[in-house]
């Protein structure tokens, strides 16, 4: 690139690594080895215990003490100078040598990465979950944030606090400065930040890290990991001008994770993209597990809060699994995170033995999802989503229509402008009774009266209402939504990016 980095708004001593293979007999076994009713491991002389309850919000509010909010949102504004997550230069040069000064901590811990379209948020928490109920301390990167930039950096399942994340970078801006100075361009915002949660991990240090790439794979600043684990969540199109204009082209892009003697986890794909990352597989001799061959989902039902699933993963069946989120493409994230965590404790090509039921029970229970899917208010019930792609609005369309059974659903819609705008209103046309475009606080928003206009095409000038704001687009729907009567089952579903999710989270008073 030849532009100078603009500035970013908020969206989007080495060590041997350790091996993952040595914690297997402690963590499987056969169902009748131990009590049913105990999510407990024995293993010689240490017992392992799944950790009970939900977790914690994992979307952080501003720190109280005045001098760390000060001394966060000066990180912030120094971040802010580089060059954002939409303004790329395809290259892995500078992050590997940000590595490089710093010792190369992402050696020093073994790792799950994760790439695809659509779910990989998701599915990285249902990885951290599986893995902590093991007791393995976990770190876990991913992209974008809700509503605060120390959500991208987890330890044990929990953002690291302000002042912990004021420390990393602290610790790690003057190998920063010093790569800035030896390379053509600055590192940009997403580098530091990866740079800053491979030296935390290190630092903590962590048993496995759970990453999630940012954009596409191959020149993706994540993929300075050899990921032990390649997970690929669905591929559909998005960011594609980046990453090609069809799933295959975007599948050469995400199979570049896939290292040698990896093991691959592969979601459901179009055909052409599984072609794609199995002929990568081959290359490297990787070992590939399929979604509907290998591992899947073999039933599932709707319940209170969530569903009841029986997954298959690589070693046998798990039935009766609670989890609390909808959608039936929630259920094939957590198809995919089993599998993900098996193939790391080596079951399946290896081992024909399950993960201890009652622990995954235990750890899929726990699973949170901010902005996935997520109900904030209720008399009316306010459910936020960041679907930004086709792929994601058809699959929450579904969800919600599932889940929720509105009489009236009334939608919130403030897409940013780089995005397949047509091809996320005509999946949720079906499902949404009328629509209030608006718009998000950031410089990616949409125009408005475009907007409104594209909107009109689909839903039909009876249907759209324009709202300038984002608060006022809320006042609106919910009064629209009230109108019939309390218990009518309308709804109103917040959508188009995340950004207007994390905003709207903080105007709907969300968990913080």
């Amino acid at each position: 690139m030849s532009d100078e980095p603009q500035p970013h708004e908020p969206e989007h001593s080495p060590s041997e690594p350790s091996e993952p293979s040595g914690a297997f007999e402690e963590i499987v076994g056969e169902a009748t080895d131990r009590d049913p009713d105990l999510a407990v491991i024995e293993a010689g002389s240490r017992t392992l215990r799944a950790r009970s309850g939900p977790q914690p919000d994992t979307v952080p509010s501003r720190p109280e003490d005045p001098e760390v909010d000060r001394a966060l949102r000066a990180v912030e504004e120094e971040l802010a100078t580089r060059w954002g997550e939409t303004k790329l230069e395809p290259s892995v040069k500078r992050i590997a040598a940000l590595m490089d000064v710093l010792g190369e901590p992402q050696r020093a811990y073994p790792s799950i990465h994760i790439t695809g379209t659509n779910g990989k948020t998701t599915t990285a928490r249902m990885v951290e979950a599986l893995l902590g109920a093991f007791e393995l301390r976990t770190g876990r990167f991913s992209s974008p944030h809700v509503q605060s930039v120390t959500e991208r950096i987890s330890v044990d399942g929990a953002p690291v606090p302000a002042e912990r994340f004021i420390e990393i970078y602290e610790d790690v801006k003057p190998y920063v400065d010093l790569v800035d100075a030896r390379e053509e361009y600055r590192l940009s915002f997403f580098e530091v930040l990866t740079g800053m949660a491979y030296a935390a991990f290190a630092d903590a240090p962590v048993d496995v890290a759970v990453v999630e790439v940012g954009m596409g794979g191959s020149w993706d600043a994540t993929n300075v990991i050899d990921g032990h684990v390649a997970v690929i969540t669905p591929i559909s199109r998005d960011h594609t001008d980046r990453l090609g204009e069809t799933p295959e082209q975007i599948a050469v892009e995400k199979s570049g994770i896939i290292k040698p003697d990896a093991a691959v986890v592969l979601a459901q794909q179009p055909v052409e993209a599984a072609s794609v990352v199995l002929r990568k597989a081959v290359e490297v001799d990787a070992t590939v597990a399929r979604e509907g061959m290998e591992f899947g989902v073999v039933s599932r039902e709707l319940a209170v809060g969530g569903q009841q699933l029986t997954l298959r993963g690589l070693g046998g069946e798990y039935p009766e699994i609670f989890l609390p989120v909808h959608g039936a493409h929630m259920a094939h994230n957590a198809a995919v995170a089993l599998a993900a965590v098996e193939a790391f404790f080596g079951i399946g090509q290896q081992q024909a033995r399950t993960l201890d039921l009652d622990v995954v029970r235990e750890a899929f229970a726990s699973v949170t999802s901010p902005g996935r899917l997520e109900v904030v208010r209720t008399s009316p019930t306010v459910v936020l989503d960041a679907a930004h792609n086709p792929g994601g609005a058809g699959a929450t369309a579904e969800a919600v229509g599932e889940a929720f059974g509105f009489s009236r659903l009334i939608g919130v819609f403030a897409p940013s402008a780089d995005k397949d705008v047509r091809g996320v209103l005509e999946a949720f046309e079906p499902v949404l009774t009328e629509i209030v475009v608006t718009r998000h606080q950031t410089i990616r928003a949409m125009d408005v009266d475009t907007l409104a206009a594209l909107a009109v095409e689909i839903f039909g000038e009876d249907r759209v209402q324009v709202e300038p704001q984002l608060d006022s687009a809320l006042e609106e729907a919910i009064t629209l939504a009230e109108e019939e009567g309390e218990y009518a089952g309308a709804g109103v579903l917040v959508t188009g990016s995340v950004y207007t999710v994390g905003e709207a989270r903080l105007l709907l008073g969300g968990k913080r």
